[in-house]
């Protein structure tokens, strides 16, 4: 498995918001942009395959 590493600018505001979130969740603030990028991106493969499926099947 390789590494990458992802760099983000912001501001005080939104990571205040980010480490609230984090904390309710027990998480550091890079594990939860990291599960939410992640869950964001299943979500959007997930609707991509539904629509093909609905497409290849016809729409019901």
């Amino acid at each position: 498995m390789s590494t990458h590493v992802l760099s983000l600018r912001m501001d005080g505001e939104l990571l205040d918001r980010l480490r609230s979130h984090a904390a309710k969740r027990g998480m550091s603030v890079q594990d939860y942009v990291v599960r939410t990028l992640i869950r964001d991106d299943f979500d959007e493969r997930f609707k991509a395959a539904v629509d093909e499926t609905e497409e290849f099947y016809g729409r019901t």
